[in-house]
């Protein structure tokens, strides 16, 4: 074997080594921004999850003080039925508006 020959194989060697190497810094360097990606999107998820269970409660609070507990099941179906009736009229109220004014849904 002539030595230009042997050297060029170690160059070669070299190089697809040194590839290799970029390769799995570039692979670990994005498997970790996604494992942060991810841990982040659950961190938010998180602190959503708490501020919508926290709004709740003080609005469950503040309905209860306002309104007090004092609903029948009777007062309860009532009052669910008045709030259908509402949103029956208005949905009547809007498409007569609609036709009015040639507007299509």
């Amino acid at each position: 074997m002539s030595k230009p020959v042997t050297h060029a194989f170690f160059v070669g060697r070299a190089t697809a080594e040194a590839i290799v190497d970029r390769l799995e810094d570039t692979l670990t360097d994005f498997l970790s921004a996604v494992g942060k990606f991810d841990a982040e999107r659950r961190e938010d998820f998180r602190n959503f999850t708490e501020a919508v269970m926290s709004k709740t409660v003080r609005v469950e609070t503040t309905a209860a003080a306002t309104y007090g507990t004092g609903y029948s099941s009777a007062d309860l179906q009532e009052l669910i039925d008045n709030l259908r009736a509402e949103v029956a009229h208005l949905k009547s109220e809007l498409q007569q508006y609609r036709e009015q004014n040639g507007i299509s849904q």
